[in-house]
Protein backbone atom coordinates (compact mmCIF):
# COMPACT_ATOMS: atom_id res chain seq x y z
CA UNK A 1 0.00 0.00 0.00
CA UNK A 2 1.73 3.26 -0.99
CA UNK A 3 -1.25 5.89 -0.11
CA UNK A 4 -4.37 5.90 1.90
CA UNK A 5 -8.14 5.64 -0.16
CA UNK A 6 -10.18 8.16 1.11
CA UNK A 7 -12.15 5.78 3.02
CA UNK A 8 -8.66 5.56 5.06
CA UNK A 9 -7.88 8.53 5.08
CA UNK A 10 -11.25 9.34 6.81
CA UNK A 11 -10.98 6.39 9.45
CA UNK A 12 -7.86 7.72 10.15
CA UNK A 13 -8.32 11.35 9.57
CA UNK A 14 -6.82 12.13 13.90
CA UNK A 15 -3.33 10.31 13.40
CA UNK A 16 -2.95 11.83 9.41
CA UNK A 17 -3.15 15.80 10.84
CA UNK A 18 -0.65 14.91 13.37
CA UNK A 19 2.68 16.29 12.05
CA UNK A 20 4.44 13.48 14.07
CA UNK A 21 2.50 10.84 12.26
CA UNK A 22 1.22 12.05 9.08
CA UNK A 23 0.04 9.42 6.35
CA UNK A 24 3.45 7.92 6.23
CA UNK A 25 3.38 7.18 9.52
CA UNK A 26 -0.20 5.67 9.67
CA UNK A 27 1.03 3.69 6.29
CA UNK A 28 3.53 2.12 8.76
CA UNK A 29 0.93 0.95 11.34
CA UNK A 30 -0.99 -0.41 8.55
CA UNK A 31 2.31 -2.60 7.52
CA UNK A 32 3.07 -3.38 11.17
CA UNK A 33 3.04 -6.93 12.71
CA UNK A 34 1.99 -6.92 16.75
CA UNK A 35 1.54 -9.95 19.36
CA UNK A 36 -0.02 -9.56 22.32
CA UNK A 37 -0.08 -12.03 25.08
CA UNK A 38 -3.35 -12.50 26.65
CA UNK A 39 -6.10 -11.29 26.32
CA UNK A 40 -6.99 -10.52 29.73
CA UNK A 41 -7.31 -7.09 31.92
CA UNK A 42 -3.97 -5.59 29.80
CA UNK A 43 -5.06 -7.25 27.00
CA UNK A 44 -8.04 -6.14 26.22
CA UNK A 45 -7.30 -2.27 26.23
CA UNK A 46 -4.38 -2.61 24.38
CA UNK A 47 -6.11 -4.70 21.91
CA UNK A 48 -9.02 -2.06 21.71
CA UNK A 49 -6.48 1.02 21.05
CA UNK A 50 -4.14 -1.10 18.39
CA UNK A 51 -6.64 -2.03 16.69
CA UNK A 52 -8.47 1.46 16.49
CA UNK A 53 -4.29 2.94 15.52
CA UNK A 54 -5.16 0.21 12.47
CA UNK A 55 -2.03 -1.73 13.16
CA UNK A 56 -2.06 -4.04 10.36
CA UNK A 57 -1.72 -7.39 12.19
CA UNK A 58 -2.56 -7.97 15.55
CA UNK A 59 -1.98 -11.94 16.90
CA UNK A 60 -3.22 -12.61 19.56
CA UNK A 61 -2.09 -15.95 22.58
CA UNK A 62 -4.32 -16.94 25.00
CA UNK A 63 -5.55 -20.31 26.12
CA UNK A 64 -8.39 -18.92 28.30
CA UNK A 65 -12.12 -18.98 27.69
CA UNK A 66 -14.23 -15.86 28.74
CA UNK A 67 -15.91 -16.10 32.32
CA UNK A 68 -18.24 -14.07 33.96
CA UNK A 69 -15.61 -12.60 36.54
CA UNK A 70 -13.02 -11.09 33.32
CA UNK A 71 -15.72 -9.08 32.26
CA UNK A 72 -15.62 -5.95 35.24
CA UNK A 73 -12.26 -5.45 33.42
CA UNK A 74 -11.56 -6.98 30.39
CA UNK A 75 -13.42 -4.77 28.12
CA UNK A 76 -13.31 -6.52 24.77
CA UNK A 77 -15.44 -9.88 26.17
CA UNK A 78 -18.90 -9.51 26.47
CA UNK A 79 -21.75 -11.75 28.38
CA UNK A 80 -22.76 -13.58 25.63
CA UNK A 81 -19.22 -14.80 25.04
CA UNK A 82 -19.09 -16.46 28.12
CA UNK A 83 -17.37 -19.84 27.46
CA UNK A 84 -15.97 -18.43 24.27
CA UNK A 85 -12.03 -19.19 23.45
CA UNK A 86 -10.47 -14.89 24.63
CA UNK A 87 -8.82 -15.03 20.86
CA UNK A 88 -12.51 -16.25 19.04
CA UNK A 89 -14.08 -13.73 21.15
CA UNK A 90 -11.46 -10.03 20.89
CA UNK A 91 -10.90 -11.28 17.01
CA UNK A 92 -14.80 -10.64 16.66
CA UNK A 93 -14.97 -7.26 18.26
CA UNK A 94 -11.76 -6.31 16.36
CA UNK A 95 -13.81 -7.27 13.25
CA UNK A 96 -16.19 -5.01 14.02
CA UNK A 97 -14.14 -2.23 14.94
CA UNK A 98 -11.63 -2.30 12.01
CA UNK A 99 -12.00 -4.62 9.24
CA UNK A 100 -8.19 -3.39 8.59
CA UNK A 101 -6.53 -5.54 10.75
CA UNK A 102 -5.81 -8.92 10.21
CA UNK A 103 -6.18 -11.07 13.89
CA UNK A 104 -4.00 -14.01 14.01
CA UNK A 105 -5.63 -16.32 17.01
CA UNK A 106 -2.80 -18.19 18.82
CA UNK A 107 -4.92 -20.01 20.79
CA UNK A 108 -2.24 -21.74 23.13
CA UNK A 109 -0.61 -20.91 26.64
CA UNK A 110 2.89 -19.42 25.75
CA UNK A 111 5.53 -21.89 26.48
CA UNK A 112 9.01 -22.20 25.68
CA UNK A 113 8.35 -24.91 23.13
CA UNK A 114 6.28 -22.30 21.11
CA UNK A 115 7.85 -18.79 21.83
CA UNK A 116 10.35 -18.09 19.60
CA UNK A 117 7.98 -19.40 16.69
CA UNK A 118 5.30 -17.25 18.06
CA UNK A 119 7.74 -14.13 17.83
CA UNK A 120 9.80 -14.40 14.98
CA UNK A 121 6.66 -13.49 12.78
CA UNK A 122 5.97 -10.56 14.90
CA UNK A 123 7.67 -6.58 14.83
CA UNK A 124 6.74 -5.71 18.17
CA UNK A 125 5.74 -8.41 21.55
CA UNK A 126 3.26 -6.81 23.94
CA UNK A 127 3.34 -8.52 27.24
CA UNK A 128 -0.24 -8.84 28.83
CA UNK A 129 0.43 -12.01 30.49
CA UNK A 130 -0.79 -12.73 34.29
CA UNK A 131 2.44 -15.08 35.69
CA UNK A 132 5.82 -14.93 36.18
CA UNK A 133 6.75 -17.60 33.78
CA UNK A 134 5.13 -16.02 31.18
CA UNK A 135 7.06 -12.51 31.48
CA UNK A 136 10.56 -13.98 32.33
CA UNK A 137 9.71 -16.41 28.56
CA UNK A 138 8.56 -12.86 26.65
CA UNK A 139 11.14 -11.09 28.12
CA UNK A 140 14.47 -13.85 27.46
CA UNK A 141 12.71 -14.51 24.13
CA UNK A 142 12.13 -11.15 22.83
CA UNK A 143 15.59 -10.42 23.69
CA UNK A 144 16.71 -13.55 22.01
CA UNK A 145 15.03 -12.38 18.68
CA UNK A 146 15.98 -8.41 19.40
CA UNK A 147 12.20 -7.65 19.33
CA UNK A 148 10.68 -4.60 21.75
CA UNK A 149 8.42 -5.92 24.40
CA UNK A 150 5.60 -3.46 26.14
CA UNK A 151 5.10 -4.78 29.51
CA UNK A 152 2.62 -3.98 32.18
CA UNK A 153 1.92 -5.61 35.08
CA UNK A 154 -1.44 -4.55 37.89
CA UNK A 155 -2.54 -5.27 41.27
CA UNK A 156 -5.17 -4.14 43.43
CA UNK A 157 -5.12 -0.43 42.48
CA UNK A 158 -1.25 -0.17 41.16
CA UNK A 159 -0.12 -0.58 37.85
CA UNK A 160 3.67 -0.70 36.13
CA UNK A 161 5.17 -0.10 32.97
CA UNK A 162 8.62 -0.50 30.76
CA UNK A 163 9.43 -1.51 27.59
CA UNK A 164 12.29 -3.72 27.44
CA UNK A 165 15.11 -3.55 24.92
CA UNK A 166 17.96 -4.90 26.40
CA UNK A 167 19.43 -5.67 23.27
CA UNK A 168 19.75 -2.21 23.01
CA UNK A 169 20.04 -0.45 25.74
CA UNK A 170 18.12 -0.52 29.46
CA UNK A 171 17.30 -3.89 31.03
CA UNK A 172 15.72 -6.89 30.47
CA UNK A 173 12.72 -8.71 32.87
CA UNK A 174 15.69 -10.62 34.68
CA UNK A 175 17.66 -7.82 35.99
CA UNK A 176 14.91 -6.21 37.65
CA UNK A 177 13.75 -9.57 38.81
CA UNK A 178 16.61 -11.68 38.86
CA UNK A 179 14.58 -14.97 40.07
CA UNK A 180 11.08 -15.35 40.49
CA UNK A 181 9.50 -14.54 44.52
CA UNK A 182 7.87 -17.48 46.26
CA UNK A 183 4.51 -17.89 44.95
CA UNK A 184 3.40 -18.10 48.41
CA UNK A 185 3.75 -14.37 48.89
CA UNK A 186 2.50 -12.97 45.52
CA UNK A 187 -1.04 -11.59 45.55
CA UNK A 188 -3.26 -12.83 42.86
CA UNK A 189 -6.04 -10.88 41.36
CA UNK A 190 -8.21 -13.70 42.28
CA UNK A 191 -7.26 -13.74 45.57
CA UNK A 192 -6.21 -9.47 46.46
CA UNK A 193 -8.51 -8.04 43.55
CA UNK A 194 -8.13 -5.57 41.03
CA UNK A 195 -10.04 -1.79 40.24
CA UNK A 196 -10.97 -2.58 36.92
CA UNK A 197 -10.29 0.63 35.39
CA UNK A 198 -6.66 -0.03 36.48
CA UNK A 199 -6.26 -2.27 33.79
CA UNK A 200 -7.89 0.28 30.88
CA UNK A 201 -5.69 2.95 32.17
CA UNK A 202 -2.31 0.64 32.01
CA UNK A 203 -3.37 -0.86 28.88
CA UNK A 204 -3.86 2.32 27.59
CA UNK A 205 -0.21 3.53 28.34
CA UNK A 206 0.78 0.26 26.76
CA UNK A 207 -1.12 0.55 23.60
CA UNK A 208 0.49 4.31 23.40
CA UNK A 209 4.01 3.06 23.90
CA UNK A 210 3.51 0.29 21.41
CA UNK A 211 2.57 3.32 18.92
CA UNK A 212 5.39 5.74 19.84
CA UNK A 213 7.79 2.46 19.54
CA UNK A 214 6.61 1.81 16.32
CA UNK A 215 6.44 4.77 14.75
CA UNK A 216 10.19 6.28 16.80
CA UNK A 217 8.32 8.83 18.63
CA UNK A 218 9.32 10.35 21.54
CA UNK A 219 10.86 9.03 24.33
CA UNK A 220 11.60 5.39 24.78
CA UNK A 221 10.47 3.47 27.88
CA UNK A 222 13.14 1.43 27.68
CA UNK A 223 15.72 1.99 30.91
CA UNK A 224 12.46 3.13 32.93
CA UNK A 225 9.51 2.16 35.01
CA UNK A 226 6.47 3.71 35.46
CA UNK A 227 4.57 3.16 38.70
CA UNK A 228 0.94 4.29 38.66
CA UNK A 229 -1.07 4.37 42.19
CA UNK A 230 -4.62 4.74 41.62
CA UNK A 231 -5.50 5.78 45.12
CA UNK A 232 -3.25 8.96 45.20
CA UNK A 233 -3.53 9.25 41.27
CA UNK A 234 -0.28 9.94 41.15
CA UNK A 235 2.44 8.65 38.55
CA UNK A 236 6.60 8.33 39.16
CA UNK A 237 9.30 7.29 36.59
CA UNK A 238 12.04 5.70 37.79
CA UNK A 239 15.48 4.61 36.26
CA UNK A 240 15.91 0.61 36.31
CA UNK A 241 19.61 0.07 34.95
CA UNK A 242 21.33 -3.12 33.33
CA UNK A 243 22.52 -5.59 35.59
CA UNK A 244 26.14 -6.36 34.58
CA UNK A 245 25.65 -9.65 35.93
CA UNK A 246 22.60 -10.34 34.39
CA UNK A 247 22.27 -14.42 33.29
CA UNK A 248 20.46 -13.34 30.32
CA UNK A 249 21.71 -9.72 28.87
CA UNK A 250 24.65 -8.84 30.91
CA UNK A 251 28.13 -8.23 29.53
Amino acid sequence: MDELDDTRLERYARHVILDEVGEEGQLKLLSSKVLVVGAGGLGAPVLMYLAAAGIGTLGIVDHDVVDLSNLQRQIIHSTEEIGQPKVRSAAERIALLNPDVEVIEHRMRLGPNNAEDLFADYDLIVDGSDNFAARYLSSDTAFKLKKPLVSAALVRFEGQLTTFKAYETGPCYRCLFPEPPDPTLVPRCDTVGIFGAVAGVMGSLQATEVLKELLGLGSSMAGHLLLFDALDQTFRKIAVPKDPGCSVCGG
